[in-house]
């Protein structure tokens, strides 16, 4: 297989060799009166960069062999053609052939159409790697359940499933270049959330029907792409052949190096899979770099909803998740027969979680009324950390981690992974999940874990989805410090009677629910922000009227019944809501508190300055500003503030010396993701 390997790239080599000396005699032959030596500098306003980048291509051309692959060759001509016809930076040379062959049409978009059979997913995937093993038997396990969860989602939709895309899957973390520090953790109990998460993107991809190519090396990457042979400063050599890619940090670190100009023209079709959530104050490179919230994961000045979360913690993100195993009738029933009242299993499977400091207090508690259970990696005796009396099972494969869960009454945490899969695996497998509040909360400015992550999001307890989603009696959340109250925890749930319960969105049918409506509406190249309005107008240049109107109880704006309402909009804006936030409080908790999400696409009705004034806020004066808090009002001068950076539009974030305006919006049972009239 090497072999053949190493024929292919010589064969590729030997190509772009060709290709380079066409491209140079097509270029010597056009120039051939002379012109080639006599390329002036054009000064044109429309190209105010374009002297610049001429000065740059003439001290380094021969930085990058992509520039000559291009076909530079040194010469003033040769700058001006690439900068022009390559890159954009220079207008086209009024002698160059300007009049290709009219392109024909694009043929028509197939349809895209529900699958019905996995295996073909499985060869996409390839081999080569535990982690990518690991994902193929998660995908095998679940083919029954993904695939009854189409034919349902097949009859919901009736047909409406729009257009196939075609889609790059890049797993950066998974290449070699990034260090793929998780496959060799597979079989030693590291962390498998990313790898659970990446196989149940793939299998939802896949049965929507749309046409995928999965990659997880960096030389494939650019093999799909089209990077051009050299370091990455060119852009692509043909036009991007996906309608999106998904993909991570790691990934789009990569694809930023080696894609050149064509990374910007294109990172709107970009989807990135981020566990813990992107806020828009860390990723607007300026206001990052300016207001001390840039770190190494931040600034790339993405829409907010292309990063893709675990969990529906930060609503200007979007909620990708993933799926847990689904129980028939029978199966519940079986499960409620054999638990076993007194058993308990700790989550985690490093023995660094035991580690942690005062945990013998509880544990002894906890071991008066339960037997304590473990599923620690180990090579050759107990970790030293494990207390005798835990009947440690070692790491255990997924199905009899399930046997074990379906016996257990109690899932209980240590504070570490956090939000994680399993708590709603134990908690589908009837478990109750046991975790411990975390006071203060964890965030980036007091815990280690969190610090350079691009979030100030606080973190109430190991599980906040659990804590604020399912809660009691499914999940229990107390203070591990006081003995009386984790106690007492313990007595009450060996009392309690759990059903198994799995959210809506995450089982299967949920989870394609969700991408499938995040394919067809979410677009990101082609709707711009409009700029805000400028701070004088004249009487001819005011801004339309509010198309909001006072709630009947008038403690809040909704979305009049009389106002023009766009049928492409989505979400629908007629789901609306605008609240103003207490001081304290982010938009995220201000939605929260009324049964809400915040929706951020919806800033963009809130940003204007009669909004305040149907709310009855003075403001004496209306500035607009870049600043994640705003829109905004101080109340105590009474100055308000428009936000000026549609970017920065954001849930979160909060400041006592503020009350923000909060756009709100219902959701569908189950799937909050998705508003009452999103699909």
């Amino acid at each position: 297989m090497e072999r053949i390997q190493a024929i292919a790239q010589n064969v590729s080599d030997i190509a772009i060799k060709v290709d380079q000396i066409l491209r140079n005699s097509l270029m010597n032959a056009k120039m051939g009166d002379g012109r080639r030596d006599q390329c002036e500098v054009p000064r044109d306003p429309k190209y105010p960069d374009c002297a610049g980048k001429v000065e740059w291509m003439r001290a380094r051309w021969t930085s990058d062999p992509c520039y000559a692959f291009f076909g530079v060759d040194g010469t003033e001509c040769s700058f001006l053609i690439y900068l022009s016809e390559v890159e954009w930076f220079c207008p086209p040379l009024p002698w160059r052939n300007q009049t290709a062959a009219p392109s024909p049409p694009p043929p028509p978009r197939a349809q895209a159409a529900f699958r019905s059979n996995l295996a073909p997913l499985l060869e996409l995937v390839g081999t080569g790697k535990e982690s990518l093993s690991f994902m193929k038997k998660r995908i095998r396990h679940l083919a029954q359940q993904w695939l009854r969860a189409a034919r349902r989602l097949e009859q919901k939709l009736k047909g409406q499933q729009g257009d196939q895309k075609h889609i790059l899957i890049h797993i950066g973390f998974l290449t070699e270049e990034s260090g793929d520090v998780f496959s060799p953790r597979v079989l030693k109990g590291g962390p498998l959330g990313e790898m659970v998460q990446w196989a149940d993107i793939l299998a939802a991809l896949f049965l929507l029907g749309h046409s995928l190519k999965v990659t997880v090396s960096l030389k494939e990457l650019q093999s799909n792409l089209g990077v051009p042979p050299g370091r990455g400063n060119c852009p692509l050599t043909n036009p991007l052949p996906f309608d999106l890619i998904y993909t991570d940090y790691h990934g789009l670190q990569q694809m930023k190096q080696h894609m050149g100009l064509s990374f910007k023209k294109y990172r709107c079709r970009v989807r990135v899979i981020d566990t813990f959530g992107t806020e828009p104050a860390y990723n607007h490179e300026e206001y990052a770099t300016l207001r001390g919230f840039r770190t190494n994961w931040g600034y790339w000045n993405l829409h907010p909803s292309q990063f893709m979360t675990m969990f529906p913690h930060t609503p200007d993100n979007s909620f990708m998740g993933f799926v847990s195993e689904e129980l028939n009738q029978t199966e519940r029933q079986r499960i409620k027969s054999n638990k076993v009242g007194s058993m308990a299993v700790v989550y985690g499977k490093e023995a660094s979680i035991w580690k942690l400091q005062g945990k013998e207090k509880f544990l002894a508690i906890l071991n008066k009324y339960m037997e304590i259970h473990g599923t620690v990696y180990y090579e050759t005796q107990r970790p030293p950390e494990v207390p005798a009396f835990v009947k440690n099972h070692g790491l255990l494969p997924q199905h009899e981690f399930q046997q074990l869960l379906r016996k257990a009454k109690l899932f209980i945490g240590f504070g570490f992974p956090y939000e994680g899969p399993a708590p709603l695996e134990a908690i589908a497998n009837g478990c109750v999940f046991l975790q411990a509040r975390f006071n203060p909360p964890h965030s980036s400015l007091n815990h280690e874990f969190f610090r350079g992550k691009p979030t100030s999001r606080e973190v109430s307890s190991q599980h906040p989805y659990a804590e604020d989603f399912i809660g009691k009696p499914h999940v229990w959340t107390v203070d591990y410090n006081n003995s009386e109250e984790f106690e007492a925890a313990i007595k009450t749930i060996l009392r309690t009677q759990v059903d198994p319960y799995l959210p809506y969105e995450y089982t299967c049918e949920g989870m394609l629910e969700r991408i499938h409506a995040y394919i067809q509406h979410q677009d990101f190249c082609t709707m711009p922000s409009p700029p805000p309005p400028a701070k004088a107008q004249s009487p001819a240049m005011q801004s339309p009227p509010s198309p909001l109107a006072l709630s009947p109880n008038a403690t809040h704006l909704v979305w009049s019944p009389s106002a023009l309402r766009d049928p492409h909009a989505w979400p629908p804006a007629d789901s609306l809501q605008v609240w103003l936030s207490e001081g304290r409080h982010s938009c995220t908790e201000t939605c929260r508190r009324r049964g809400l999400v915040c929706e951020p696409t919806f800033f963009r009705f809130l940003n204007k300055k009669e909004v305040f004034l149907q709310l009855s806020i003075t403001c004496d004066s209306t500035e607009y500003e870049m600043n994640h808090l705003y829109p905004a009002v101080a109340e105590n001068v009474h100055e308000c503030y428009l936000q000026k950076e549609p970017l920065l539009f954001s849930c979160a974030g909060h400041n006592t010396k503020y009350r923000r305006l909060c756009p709100c919006r219902d959701y569908r049972e189950g799937q909050v993701a998705l508003c009452r009239d999103c699909l």
